[in-house]
């Protein structure tokens, strides 16, 4: 990657923001804690992030809700939901707004990297996929060939 991998934890309990920050920040990651789901919002205002890791359960805004805000004003975000009271239900519902991942807490360091690695690679495949369709619709050829018999 040529630039950082900026990442939002969102989760209401302190020891789990820090966990995440300090597993996930490096040379190549920007790592930023959001405490419920207004401030992460307010933060994406501000500055969109690459990935986002979201609990579910929170006071005042739910990861629900802001799964979908996110995804409707913000797309091309990676958004993993981390929650502590999975279910079949919330899955579906995740997946189904846009979520990348759903984990069920507790989630492991080589977990949270995992995850967070596979939501911006699937970023990085949405942004080329995207940036080729551009390309094909204006009429210019990037070089790239899928195919390199030909």
């Amino acid at each position: 990657m040529d630039r950082k991998t900026n990442i939002l934890v969102v989760d209401d309990e302190e020891i789990v923001r820090l966990s995440y920050s300090r597993t996930l920040t490096s040379a190549c990651r920007n790592v930023e804690v959001a405490g419920n789901g207004i401030e992460a919002l307010r933060v994406m205002e501000r500055h969109p992030f690459d990935v986002i890791l979201l609990d579910l359960r929170m006071p005042g805004m739910d990861g629900m809700t802001v799964l979908k805000m996110i995804k409707e004003k913000w797309p091309e975000c990676q958004v993993v939901v981390i929650t502590g009271y999975p279910s079949v239900e919330t899955a579906k519902e995740a997946v189904r707004l846009g979520a990348h991942d759903y984990l069920a807490k507790p989630v492991g360091p080589d977990d949270v990297i995992s995850a967070a690695n596979g939501a911006m690679v699937q970023k990085e495949w949405a942004l080329h996929r995207d940036y080729r369709n551009q390309d094909e619709r204006n009429g210019s050829s990037t070089g790239y060939r899928s195919n390199p018999a030909h």
